[in-house]
């Protein structure tokens, strides 16, 4: 911005500052608006330096704006004043000028590092009553005038309504970005994504819009007890699976719908999660639909940042309430997909009854036949015929059996290898705590990788079968229960790899994991003997030891491929 002239009297010209408030009033971004106005304060009345404090609904300080101090100055003053003191003396009307704020009653001294000052000059930036902070004007040569009073009175009321009006426009920028955040929630749930995915997001969009440090969703879970199911950001190792306490504020919010916001959980005599006192302001807004409540989204910055005010919790509770919303359409549609299958299940019942059971019945009507003619002596070459029907028919039925068994067993066994693998590690979760890692290779290329081929996805499931397939969902499914059961592990990596084909290629699954290792002594070995059994089956090979890291489990199992 182009300084602003004085006479050579010492006056303002009234051009020039009517040129200063219209700048002040062209601009809506904040930083902008409160640098221009320090700079006008200091070049209307030529002093050294300028200053505005800017406070949030409480009297807090929100940003602090100065012109006259060099980077490196700043930087060792640390933080912005308080209101104490001289500072405290503002008025909410009119100006405090002072020909050395050093001789005011109120003076406390200057904290280390600050330079001197003896000229002062300070008003407040208001609105009507409301005040939305202060301005410091100091060491302006032979002192401040009733020229410059009127100056900075006339430059605060504009630079009031420039405030006003670049907060309201941040707010409706705020407002549009969690707007956006809901609306990615619930195209999300109505294109079918996976509920935990939808969780993971529901607490990244949140902790992103909400500029927090970390986001957390607490969720219902056993029993009664409620539990931070979904962490991202600072802290998620530590705050992940915690039980928050039956009466405390996540409860509370629950219950009464209605969220709340706290200035600092570090400094809550009543907070009784130790993991929490590393943030200092926090936010819990309640996911509620209909009055059901569905869980509470919590918002927590680190110690020292700024608080959550009044409207972010009003923007957060609607996001909150609108994911919530989501989820239940979400546990609705499950319904139907569970009313579906029991539809499915009653038609398998039916086939069992009407095919395989009634061809069974017809089979043992023929070898009643077989035996009532045996036992009249009928020459053997006669029955020859209906036993072979017989058997055919035996032989029909158990294919049928199996087929029907086989999707009563396993409803997902139709969905592609791949997919099912990705399954099995998101259900995994958890149970460790964390998203076990997943890399599924056809011949080298990982799949959905940008060296994949489109077709990679299908030549895994071609090469497979389906009966080896099973086995190697059961072997991944067994490998990550028990890197939860028994590891204690940060990290556990899970590797799929297929290579060549029948009767040349084999297929390797890898599970492993950084934690505690194998025991001395393993009283249980059910789990691991029945991936040995599968991987004899198929004349493959299965081990469990210690990965090539030195500490952790390293289980390996793989297979030959065959014709099929």
């Amino acid at each position: 911005m182009t300084s602003i002239r004085q006479h050579h009297d010492g006056s303002l010209a009234a051009a020039d500052l009517l040129q200063a408030a219209l700048g002040l009033a062209s601009d809506l971004d904040l930083p902008t608006v409160l640098q221009r106005f320090v700079q006008a304060s200091a070049d209307l009345t030529g002093a050294r330096y300028a200053a505005i404090n800017v406070l949030d609904a409480r009297g807090r300080s929100t940003t602090f704006v100065h012109t006259g101090l060099a980077p490196e100055l700043a930087q060792l003053l640390g933080r912005p004043p308080h209101a104490i003191g001289v500072l405290a003396a503002i008025p909410a009307h009119g100006t405090l000028r002072l020909g050395d704020l050093m001789e005011h009653p109120t003076f406390r001294g200057f904290p280390p590092h600050h330079p001197p000052m003896g000229s002062f000059l300070g008003t407040a930036v208001r609105v009507r009553d409301r005040v939305f902070g202060y301005l410091y004007l100091s060491e302006k040569p032979g002192g401040f005038t009733d020229e410059d009073d009127e100056a900075v009175l006339t430059l605060a009321a504009a630079a009031a309504v420039a405030i006003q009006n670049a907060q309201l426009f941040a707010q409706a920028e705020h407002r549009e970005r969690w707007l956006q955040a809901g609306q990615q929630i619930t195209t999300m749930l109505l294109s079918g994504a996976d509920e935990e995915d939808v969780l993971q997001q529901i607490a990244v969009s949140s902790r992103e819009v909400a500029r927090a440090d970390t986001a957390a969703l607490v969720l219902p879970s056993t029993g009664d007890s409620l539990v931070m199911e979904i962490v991202d950001g600072v802290g998620a190792d530590e705050l992940l699976g915690t039980v928050m306490p039956p009466d405390g504020r996540a409860r509370t919010v629950l219950r009464d719908g209605n969220g709340l916001v706290v200035d600092s959980l570090s400094r809550s005599r009543a907070m009784r999660v130790e993991a929490m006192r590393q943030f200092g302001p926090a936010l819990y807004a309640p996911m509620q639909a209909d009055g059901r409540g569905v869980g509470v989204l919590v918002l927590l910055r680190r110690v020292g940042s700024a608080p959550f005010d009044p409207s972010d919790l009003t923007t957060a509770e609607s996001y909150a309430g609108q994911a919530a919303i989501a989820l239940v359409l979400a546990e609705a549609r499950h319904a139907q997909d569970v009313a579906a299958l029991l539809d499915e299940r009653e038609r398998i019942a039916r086939d069992l009854h009407d095919l395989a059971i009634q061809q069974l019945f017809a089979t043992g009507m023929q070898l009643e036949t077989v035996r009532r003619r045996a036992a009249r002596g009928v020459d053997p070459s006669e029955l020859t015929g209906i036993v072979e029907d017989a058997l055919d028919n035996v032989d029909s039925t158990v294919r049928q059996i199996r087929s029907i068994v086989h999707a009563l067993r396993d409803p997902d066994a139709a969905a592609p290898l791949a997919e099912r693998l990705r399954r099995e590690a998101s259900l995994a979760r958890t149970g460790l705590g964390f998203a076990p890692s997943l890399v599924v290779t056809v011949d080298g290329r990982v799949l959905d990788s940008a060296d994949a081929l489109e077709g990679d996805a299908g030549t895994l499931d071609d090469r497979v079968g389906e009966d080896m397939a099973d086995d190697v969902v059961a072997v991944v499914r067994e490998g990550l229960a028990n890197a939860a059961r028994h590891a204690r592990a940060s990290s556990v990596a899970v590797r799929v790899d297929l290579t060549g084909e029948a009767p040349d290629g084999r297929i390797t699954v890898e599970v492993e994991d950084d934690g505690a290792g194998l025991p001395p002594a393993r009283e249980r070995r059910s789990g691991t003997d029945n991936l040995a059994a599968r991987s004899r089956r198929h004349g493959g090979s299965f081990t469990l030891g210690t990965s090539a890291e030195g500490r952790g489990t390293l289980l390996a199992w793989q297979a030959p491929l065959r014709s099929h």
